[in-house]
This record gives structure tokens, C-alpha cells and sequence, in this order.
């Protein structure tokens, strides 16, 4: 069958997105083949969609105003690079990855295929867990990876942008990518080992909202919409920005509280004091003007 009849075969009790999920699974003689197609269709379209507005931002000079590093610029050719170094890791690493997810999914008793799909309240809270259940892992392996030989063969690639934007969130070196995408996928899987109640389209929601926070910190924009300004505790590019800039402090991912805790943000309160104080004294200088 077809996956329009698949979809016309559905239950009327379930959403659109159900039905959807349903036919597409349908549609298919291998489950496996199924999962990994429409994971990595998932990622493509989540992580270049979100990378667009940043994009449209750089052409408008009116959000020049909130460029974190606004005295750097990156060539069209060092975006072309970056976007065949992401592309190869997309194709050449990620989604081999992803072919081989569905076995250990289901061998931990994951749900791929069920309807209807859990409650939000359940959702929200795995995702939670997912969220510090990364933040934590990135925050120790990112150190690890700023030490001697791992900075110099392996994390000195993600660093080539002292300035970043959108598209860097994934340039990095193959050793890394799997090293660090071990805490973005990691977090499900212990989930569902240890309580086996995980749904396949949780793990989507929490990879694509990781993969809006990835490019969010590498966009190299603090709006004053920005999520930071609303959770206080949230890092976003801000907070990485600085990382890129000074090659030191800052190693968490979502959150400030392990750099906090450990120290490892002291250069970037002392550089951020700076810039508050040179901001305040511009607007004094402006009002003795006027």
C-alpha cells in the first residue's frame, strides 16, 4: 500500500502527525530502513531550517546590533567549507549512525512504531532529563577534549571558527562528532534501559530542540529575545561565544551551572563585567552629549 492509503487506512481517533507516523511506517517492509530514512530526513530539514534565519539575519544590517564578535566576519568561502565538512559528517558519519539506532532501540524496548504517542507531561519530562543528561556529558567531554593531544587531533577542527555562526554547530572532526553525539543520544537510550518507556518521536522532539540549541549557541546573535534573557541559568551564544573568542571557559552546552560549579567560567565573568562597564559608560558619555 501506498502512504496516502496507509494514511486514508488510519484510525479517525488519531492526530495528523499519528496517522503520519503510522502510514510512513506502513509504507515500508523493513522497520529499520523506515526509522533511520525519516530520522535523518529529520535532522537535515531541522538543522539547515534552523540555520536560514541566521542566514537572513547576516544579510540585514539592521541585526548587526546583535552580533556577539560584530568586528569579525567569515568569508563565502569559509561557509562553503564548513558546509562540505558538515555535509561529510552528515553522509559519511552520522548516518551510518543512524542505520545501525533502530537494532539497539529496539533491544532496549523503545516504542518506534505505537499510537497514540505519550502525553506532553511525559514528554516534557524525559526531554528534561535528556537535556541535563547532555549538558552534564558535554560539559566533561568538551574539557577532556581541550586537553593536549585531543585538542590538537581531534577538537582544533570546531575551533578553525573564532567567530561562529549557525552551520558550525556540527563542523567537527569524525572522532568528535561520535564522542560528543554519544550524550545527545546516550540520554535516551540509558532512559529507556533502565524504565524501558521511551517512544521513538520523544527522542525526535529532543533532537531536534538539542539541534535548535546547538545553532542557537553558534549563531553568534544574542537577541533580546533571546532565551537566556528568560531563563538565567540557560547559556546560549552568549555564553559559547565567548568559548569560540578566548578558546577557554565555557564548556557546558545548555546550561551555565557545571562551569559555574566548577570555576571554569571566571575568565568569561571578568570579560563580561568588562563589557557591561563599557557599555554603561558609552551611555553616559552619550547623555553628557546630548
Amino acid at each position: 500500500m501506498s502512504f496516502h492509503d496507509n494514511y486514508n487506512a488510519t484510525s479517525p481517533n488519531l492526530n495528523f502527525v499519528e496517522k503520519a507516523w503510522t502510514s510512513w511506517f506502513n509504507s515500508f517492509e523493513n522497520e529499520a530502513v523506515a526509522t533511520a530514512l525519516i530520522a535523518f530526513i529529520m535532522h537535515e530539514v531541522v538543522y539547515f531550517g534552523r540555520c536560514v534565519p541566521f542566514w537572513i539575519a547576516d544579510l540585514i544590517p539592521f541585526f548587526r546590533r546583535y552580533k556577539l564578535q560584530a568586528n569579525k566576519s567569515n568569508t563565502v568561502a569559509e561557509h562553503w567549507q564548513c558546509l562540505k565538512s558538515v555535509l561529510f559528517a552528515h553522509f559519511c558519519v552520522e548516518l551510518p549512525l543512524i542505520f545501525g539506532f533502530h537494532p539497539v532501540a529496539t533491544i532496549f524496548g523503545m516504542e518506534i512504531t505505537t499510537v497514540p504517542f505519550p502525553n506532553w507531561q511525559k514528554l516534557t519530562y524525559q526531554v528534561a532529563a535528556f537535556f541535563i543528561f547532555e549538558d552534564t556529558f558535554h560539559y566533561w567531554f568538551h574539557r577532556l577534549l581541550h586537553y593536549g593531544p585531543f585538542y590538537k587531533y581531534i577538537h582544533k577542527q570546531h575551533h578553525e571558527y573564532s567567530a561562529p555562526f549557525g552551520l558550525t554547530a556540527e563542523y567537527a572532526h569524525p572522532l568528535e562528532v561520535i564522542i560528543l553525539g554519544t550524550g545527545t543520544i546516550g540520554g535516551p537510550l540509558l532512559w529507556v534501559s533502565i524504565t524501558h518507556d521511551l517512544h521513538l518521536i520523544t527522542v525526535f522532539i529532543w533532537i531536534s530542540l538539542r539541534l535548535f540549541q546547538a545553532i542557537d549557541a553558534h549563531s553568534g546573535y544574542d537577541f533580546p529575545w533571546s532565551l537566556r534573557h528568560f531563563i538565567p541559568f540557560w547559556a546560549g551564544a552568549e555564553h559559547h561565544d565567548y568559548h569560540h573568542m578566548a578558546f577557554v571557559n565555557c564548556f557546558s552546552t545548555s546550561f551555565r551551572w557545571w562551569d559555574y560549579l566548577m570555576g571554569t567560567d571566571l575568565k568569561y565573568r571578568v570579560y563580561r563585567q568588562k563589557k557591561e562597564a563599557e557599555l554603561k559608560n558609552s551611555e553616559k558619555s552619550k547623555v553628557k552629549v546630548n
